[in-house]
C-alpha cells in the first residue's frame, strides 16, 4: 500500500507556538502527555522525519480559525503560513481553510480565496471555539460556499477538552447536529472528526444515515478507540472512515503502529489510511 494520509494535522512549529497560533496552554500539553522536549514546537523538518518513519505520505495542515478572534484567547493560524509550508513541500502537505462565522461575508470570501488562489483542498471548523452547534445559521453561508467549491468541510464533534484554563468552552458539537445540515446541503461533504466521543455511536449513525457524512479516527490513540468505531471502520463503514492524528496530540508513529495492532482487514485499512482521503479531498496519487 502507498503511504497513509493524515487529514487532521496542526502545524506545531516553534514559530506557531511563539506566535500563539496553537491555542494550547501548558496544562493541556501535560494533560495529553506531550513530551516536555516538544512543548516549544517541532520543526517541519523533524515532523517530516516522523511522517517518513510512520509511512505517512501526506498530511492536511489546518489553518485554524478558532472562533471570534476578538474574544480573549481567540487565535488563528494564518492562511499564508500554511500556504508557505505547502509550497515548500507540495508532495507532502495540503492546506485546510479555517472557518470563523463571526467574520461574515469577508470570511466567506477568505475561504474562496484560500481554495482558488492558495490551493487549499477543504475547510475546517471548530464549533466549540465558536460556541455555536454545527447546525447554527451562522455557518450556512460557509456550507453553501463549500458546496459551490466542491470541497469537504471537517469539524470537531463530541466533547472538547480544556485547551486553555482561562477560557473554558462548551461542548456544542453533538454529532446529531449534522443531521439537519446534511439534509439542507445534500451536495456538501461533511466530516465529523475526533470520533465523536462520548457520542461515537451517534456519529456512526449519522454516517450510516447520510451518504455525505464521514468520520475520522483522530485525536485519540487508536488503542483507545471505542470498539463500535473499530468495528464500523473495519466492516460496513469502511468507505466512511478516514485517518488522522490531530498532531501534536497523537504522534504519527504511535498512531500507525496501534492501527496495525487492531487487526484490520487489508481492504478496510487501505481505505481508512489512504483511499477514502484521496477520493474525498480529490488529492493526487
Amino acid at each position: 500500500m502507498a503511504g497513509a494520509i493524515d487529514i487532521v494535522c496542526n502545524p506545531f512549529t516553534p514559530e506557531a507556538v511563539d506566535n500563539h497560533w496553537t491555542g494550547l496552554d501548558e496544562d493541556f500539553k501535560k494533560q495529553v502527555r506531550m513530551p516536555e522536549d516538544m512543548r516549544g514546537g517541532v520543526s517541519m523538518d523533524d515532523y517530516l522525519k516522523k511522517m517518513d518513519a510512520a509511512g505517512i505520505e501526506r498530511a492536511l495542515l489546518i489553518a485554524v480559525r478558532a472562533g471570534d478572534i476578538n474574544k480573549k484567547h481567540g487565535f488563528e493560524m494564518p492562511y499564508e503560513y500554511v500556504h508557505e509550508l505547502c509550497q515548500k513541500h507540495p508532495d507532502r502537505f495540503s492546506g485546510l481553510a479555517g472557518v470563523d462565522p463571526y467574520r461574515g461575508m469577508q470570511g466567506v470570501r477568505d475561504l474562496e480565496y484560500a481554495v482558488k488562489e492558495l490551493g487549499f483542498v477543504g475547510a475546517h471548523l471548530y464549533p466549540h471555539w465558536c460556541e455555536l452547534p454545527p447546525d447554527h445559521a451562522k455557518y450556512y453561508p460557509f456550507y453553501t460556499k463549500c458546496a459551490e467549491l466542491e470541497i469537504p468541510i471537517m469539524m470537531q464533534v463530541g466533547h472538547n477538552l480544556v485547551y486553555s484554563r482561562e477560557r473554558r468552552l462548551p461542548s456544542v458539537g453533538r454529532p446529531i447536529c449534522l443531521d439537519q445540515v446534511a439534509i439542507d446541503f445534500p451536495e456538501l461533504t461533511l466530516i465529523g472528526i475526533h470520533i465523536g466521543v462520548p457520542w461515537t455511536d451517534e456519529m456512526i449513525s449519522m454516517c450510516w444515515k447520510h451518504e455525505n457524512i464521514y468520520t475520522c479516527g483522530d485525536a485519540y490513540a487508536p488503542k483507545h478507540w471505542p470498539q463500535s468505531f473499530v468495528h464500523y471502520a473495519n466492516t460496513y463503514g469502511q468507505d466512511k472512515v478516514l485517518f488522522g492524528t490531530d498532531w501534536p496530540v497523537i504522534d504519527p508513529e504511535r498512531a500507525i503502529k496501534e492501527i496495525d495492532d487492531l487487526g484490520f482487514r487489508d481492504e478496510s485499512k487501505q481505505k481508512m489510511l489512504r483511499g477514502n482521503a484521496l477520493r474525498i479531498f480529490n488529492l493526487p496519487g
